[in-house]
């Protein structure tokens, strides 16, 4: 069992950073982010596999954003900088159990085996 639980959303203006937290319980070495805006299906952020040292982010935040976990408490971030308000959404946590040494994980939302109860980003222009 795995649990998380998001934390440091809030409200910015265009051009601002903050940064997102996820405590995590348990074990899971593939974790990821997504978020969700009203209206608009769940997509995948970024995703990180611990056990092989190995992150991605999609292309719509690349160079933007940057996902990384803490090794000593597992604690997962990500990193928003340069937001835009086409970034406010709902921002999930999500975990993996059973990814591959090598995977880029959590690409969909269907990968993820458990889920955060998210947090609030909202970007003004």
């Amino acid at each position: 069992q795995v649990q998380l639980q998001e934390s440091g959303g809030g409200s910015v203006h265009a051009g601002g950073s903050l940064r997102l937290s996820c405590a995590v319980s348990g074990y899971a070495y593939c974790l990821g982010w997504f978020r969700q805006a009203p209206g608009k299906e769940r997509e995948a952020v970024a995703g990180i596999n611990a056990r092989a040292g190995i992150t991605w982010h999609a292309d719509s935040v690349k160079g933007r954003f940057t996902i990384s976990q803490d090794n000593a408490d597992k604690t997962l971030y990500l990193q928003m900088d340069n937001l835009k308000p086409e970034d406010t959404a709902m921002y999930y946590c999500a975990a993996q159990l059973f990814c591959s040494y090598s995977s880029l994980p959590l690409q969909r939302a269907a990968d993820a085996s458990f889920w955060g109860q998210g947090t609030q980003v909202t970007v003004s222009s």
